[in-house]
């Protein structure tokens, strides 16, 4: 498996992938200093992250890596002797590495950041924030791959981007919109960065700073994530009938 995943990773060569690792967090870092600076810097840096940059450099990472494939009919991948679901679980071990540094960067960012500017969110909560969005991001990588083979870049970055901006207007309705994937993440933030999807502080005593659900909200995630991963795989298994 590690040999596939670097073989997936050389793939990435002479593409914008490798650039959007770094590019993604130091854009938003940068555009939040020259927008906000000060003590408004990690909590907008953090708000302009998880609710649009990150999303959008994930879609288009996962977008770019099924490109070469898609136009060579997936035929370099297929003819391998291994199973299909083996390549399309190395796909989403790359991809989710590269989730997991570009999310790094960040919190190594927003900490620097915290330090020149001042803290207004705690070390500790910054880690435990960046590590949710980690968890809760796994998902939609194998939606994204899926997205990307069947309609292409475009159409993959479009219908993300427009889930993501519902899970903003929808995270605090409640019932079934809590299972809601894209929810989740900005539902977490709220207890764990005290920072509500539009930009603004949870207000003291607001329910939204409880962190009964967090627990919950990952598992849910990630059987998501489990469901995605088996679904999309055995749709990347048909190309071989192809």
């Amino acid at each position: 498996m590690l040999r596939l995943i670097s073989a997936e990773r050389l793939k990435w060569r002479r593409t914008f992938i490798p650039w959007l690792v770094w590019i993604a967090p130091l854009f938003t870092l940068l555009l939040c200093f020259l927008l906000m600076g000060g003590p408004y810097f990690q909590t907008g840096s953090y708000n302009w992250w998880y609710t649009l940059l990150l999303p959008g450099a994930l879609t288009l990472a996962c977008s770019l890596a099924m490109q070469k494939d898609k136009k060579l009919k997936y035929r370099a991948l297929l003819a391998l002797p291994l199973h299909p679901q083996t390549l399309w679980s190395a796909k989403i071990a790359a991809l989710s590495g590269l989730l997991l540094l570009t999310i790094l960067l960040f919190f190594l960012g927003i900490s620097s950041g915290g330090w020149l500017f001042g803290s207004k969110i705690p070390l500790m909560n910054s880690a435990a924030g960046s590590l949710l969005i980690f968890l809760t991001f796994l998902w939609q990588i194998p939606l994204c791959l899926f997205l990307a083979a069947r309609f292409g870049l475009f159409a993959a970055v479009l219908i993300n981007m427009v889930g993501n901006v519902v899970g903003v207007v929808t995270f605090a309705i409640g019932g079934l919109w809590d299972y809601m994937p894209y929810t989740i993440t900005f539902r977490l933030m709220c207890p764990v960065l005290h920072i509500l999807p539009n930009g603004l502080p949870v207000p003291e005593g607001s329910r939204w700073r409880s962190t009964d659900t967090i627990l919950l909200d990952v598992l849910v995630s990630l059987v998501w994530f489990g469901l995605l991963f088996f679904l999309t795989g055995r749709s990347f298994r048909k190309q071989e009938a192809k």
